[in-house]
């Protein structure tokens, strides 16, 4: 009997893994090294790397490999291991940042044997020497990350500081043409070169800055544009307050628009020229932050 119960339970397993390769479409599966110990290691990796009918990760805490499957029309290798690095596992990749590794479990803290042991030129050499065949190029780098970040992030912010000054100048046709840029600028931003706390709010906000970008280049209606506008802003500067500026950039607030309830906007300047109205209140609204 007790031969015949774990023989369905291993069918039912079998059966549930394979219901969720068939929901995936546009598959591809590849197996990678992801490091790890124990049994609450494999949970913990899994549920990080999963989606739902986008990606599924099966994790062998003897082998330490990884089966990804994941639609690759959704998503990629790289994201799928940069969610699970953000959980505290590295991979052959990216590396997990110091301070979640440490807050993992005893039993899940494994031997970091890609990780440098010290930050100096012959450290380097060690790890060229020893590694060799890793893109390390591609993993996590505290010393690398702010001006990595930087360039990555920089067409981001510029073309929607493009936008705004299309807005306020009240020009449907370039707010479009701007909007458009935006939207490739976020399309291209290489995530490996993001600090770990630029990451986590990219992950968050991408897919709502394309969106709203689009629904601008999209549209020839200055009033909905601005609709499109204000929510934009909101992403783009829970973007901002993670990523180091080259200089000041300054959060204001109208407090009239939207029937009085109000909408913000990231400029480069402190003097206020509202996007949301124009030459109709140019100067409506004030600074309330200022990220450097």
């Amino acid at each position: 009997m007790k031969s015949t119960a774990k023989l369905l339970m291993v069918i039912v397993v079998l059966l549930s893994s394979v219901n969720s390769f068939a929901q995936i479409k546009n598959a591809k599966t590849e197996t990678i090294k992801i490091y790890g110990n124990c049994g609450m290691c494999k949970t913990t990796i899994e549920k990080a790397g999963n989606i739902k009918k986008v990606a599924n990760v099966e994790w062998n805490k003897d082998t330490k490999m990884a089966t990804l499957t994941y639609d690759i029309d959704k998503t990629s290798q790289d994201e799928i291991l940069k969610r699970i690095a953000l959980a505290g596992y590295d991979s052959e990749k990216f590396l997990a940042p110091d301070d979640v590794y440490a807050k993992l479990p005893g039993c899940c803290q494994y031997d970091r044997a890609l990780k440098p042991v010290a930050k100096n030129k012959k450290a380097d050499m060690d790890m060229g020497s020893g590694h060799g065949s890793h893109d390390h190029s591609k993993m996590a780098s505290s010393e690398k990350a702010p001006a990595q970040s930087a360039s990555q992030l920089t067409a981001v912010f510029d073309n929607y500081f493009s936008v705004k000054d299309a807005l306020i100048k009240t020009d449907a046709t370039n707010a479009s043409d701007k909007a458009a840029a935006l939207v490739k600028s976020v399309g291209i931003v290489d995530m490996s070169k993001l600090s770990a706390e630029e990451h986590t709010v990219w992950m968050k906000v991408m897919k709502n800055i394309a969106a709203n970008a689009e629904g601008i280049s999209k549209s020839k209606d200055i009033s909905k544009q601005r609709e499109a506008f204000a929510t934009l802003s909101t992403n783009v500067y829970e973007l901002a307050r993670v990523s180091k500026q080259n200089a000041s950039v300054y959060y204001q607030h109208c407090p009239m628009y939207n029937g009085g309830r109000g909408a913000n906007w990231l400029s480069k300047e402190n003097a206020v020229k509202n996007p949301y109205y124009g030459s109709q209140m140019l100067t409506c609204g004030s600074t309330v932050e200022t990220l450097k």
